[in-house]
């Protein structure tokens, strides 16, 4: 989380350096057209949009920010799981929301489905760990409550 956050301020330079290695003239054009077709099309916008409208890139800084702010609340289970198990639930919650608005909000914007794809991988594959630990913490309160929380 705290990585995607950060990596939401040089947007300008990540989509200049993905172009180069994926985007069209690249060597992934001749095995996957459409990922450099698309690359580039964003490589377009992006850099039309730091050219003309760079106030736009305010709402993503915005963007990272929250990551951030939500990165530090997920200090909380690690120092006290069973107070913060709602920390834990809160992140598989947005975890199963990631599905709906990819699919959702992804058509409206244009975005095509495999990178809708790709979205969505993050909320499957972060749903793992969060499952994980919401197990042990279940767990914990159940040792510390005599097992009355197992039947929960």
């Amino acid at each position: 989380m705290l990585l995607s956050g950060l990596t939401a301020f040089p947007i300008k330079t990540e989509v200049d350096i993905l172009q180069k290695i994926v985007g069209e003239g690249s060597p992934t054009e001749s095995w996957w057209p459409w990922m450099a077709r698309w690359i580039s099309f964003v490589h377009k916008g992006v850099t039309e949009t730091a050219q003309d409208y760079p106030f736009l890139f305010y709402g993503t800084d915005w963007l990272a920010f929250a990551h951030i702010v939500i990165t530090i609340a997920f200090i909380g289970p690690l120092r006290d799981p069973v107070r913060n198990i709602w920390v834990i639930q809160l992140g598989m919650i947005a975890c199963i929301l990631v599905i709906p608005l990819a699919m959702i909000c992804g058509p409206i914007r244009g975005i095509p489905f495999f990178w809708r794809l790709i979205d969505c991988s993050f909320g499957f594959f972060g749903i793992i760990p969060l499952y994980i630990a919401w197990r042990y913490t279940r767990r914990i309160i159940s040792i510390e409550s005599g097992g009355a929380a197992e039947s929960h």
